[in-house]
């Protein structure tokens, strides 16, 4: 048998993971055709069936199972040294991959990251944005600006602010439906089940359950500028509803749906350079900012 390439085990590992050549292709940043010939090809090369190609997608073989568990074995020692390696990296050069929220993204980074790279041309930057923390032990990202009340044990940073939320209206619905008015009263604009998890809607499902939902969405970002646009009252972290034009507060800052904001990176990356400057100007500039993000 010849020797076996990760690259073939990465192909494998991406089919299993998307279920799909599409999706394969795709995490890979190559088209579905040479996901497809790889896969053959290193069906042919083994002399056995990895997947059994189903009408809802590509589902792995017992055989497929074992070299698939193999492959993520050998892909966590790859991601190990190469963290390990870039963690002794002392230029300040190269990229940096930064995760956050779409609604950090729209509001207080940009002017944060655009300092930095005022500071350090020579870093590229790049910026990805999704509902949960990538994972930086993958080296999926680099550095990560999160909300959280509780870091994963992996993970080490800082914590830049505390994050106050409140709740928004437009002025034109406050004409029909008074400010003062018991919330429960009130049309609801609200986070649906892809958010079930975040502050916002464990606070609306304990204190708000039954209340009347105009318009549920899968970002915080949607959620302000429905609004905005009269279709109900929103609960939003203060640094995006005060951000959001037509937007006014409805109530105060609520104690109870309070988390932390962080600056979080892997600690093997720790002291590569590039990465410790990202941290260190971002945990500064975020903290410049700690006002706004808490909402006072």
């Amino acid at each position: 048998m010849h020797s076996i390439a990760w690259t073939d085990l990465q192909h494998v590992l991406a089919v299993a993971s998307a279920g799909s050549l599409a999706g394969a292709a795709r995490s890979l940043g190559v088209n579905h055709t040479t996901v497809l010939r790889r896969v053959l090809a290193f069906e042919r090369q083994l002399g056995v069936k990895l997947f059994a190609r189903l009408p809802t997608g590509y589902v792995l073989t017992a055989a497929g199972e074992e070299i698939a568990a193999a492959a993520r074995a050998v892909a966590d020692t790859v991601h190990d040294v190469e963290r390990r390696v870039a963690g002794r990296d002392l230029r300040l050069t190269g990229s940096v991959r930064v995760t956050s929220t779409d609604t950090l993204a729209a509001t207080v980074l940009p002017s944060v990251l655009a300092s930095f790279q005022r500071e350090h041309p020579a870093i590229r930057l790049e910026l990805t944005t999704a509902a949960a923390i990538a994972n930086l032990s993958k080296r999926d990202a680099d550095v990560a600006v999160r909300p959280t009340g509780s870091p994963p044990a992996h993970l080490i940073g800082r914590r830049v602010a505390s994050l106050g939320f409140a709740i928004y209206a437009a002025p034109g619905y406050l004409e029909q439906t008074p400010a003062r008015r018991a919330l429960d009263r009130h049309t609801w604009v609200a986070p649906d089940d892809t958010l079930a998890t975040t502050t916002i809607r464990t606070w609306m499902d304990r204190e708000l359950a039954g209340v009347h939902v105009a318009l549920r969405a899968d970002t915080l970002t949607a959620m302000a500028h429905a609004a905005s646009a009269g279709i109900g009252v929103a609960a939003l972290p203060c640094y995006l509803g005060d951000h959001v034009p037509g937007l006014v507060r409805v109530r105060g800052v609520i104690p109870e749906m309070a988390t932390a904001l962080w600056v979080l990176t892997h600690a093997d990356l720790r002291n590569t350079a590039r990465i410790r400057a990202v941290v260190d100007h971002l945990g500064a500039g975020l903290t410049a900012q700690r006002a706004l993000l808490q909402g006072t």
